[in-house]
């Protein structure tokens, strides 16, 4: 399962951003998301046994994955 690093490490709001970087904040959200999405079903894939393996409780997995993408 691949790692995300928050969102708020790709751009950080700063005065004298220009607008053009807007599309670029977008697109890093959009690929985010998609990562986000994907770990998630890579998540909901993995047996009692690969759980344990990776030291996450049902428990854990359940609330992982009850998150909403954009979360």
């Amino acid at each position: 399962m691949e790692r995300t690093l928050s969102s708020d490490m790709v751009f950080e709001s700063n005065a004298q951003q220009s607008h053009a970087s807007l599309p670029l904040r977008v697109l890093a959200n959009m690929l985010l998301w998609q990562r986000r999405l994907s770990s998630r079903r890579q998540l909901a894939r993995l047996d009692a046994r690969l759980l344990a393996d990776a030291g996450i409780s049902e428990a854990q997995r359940y609330e992982e994955l009850s998150k909403p993408f954009w979360r």
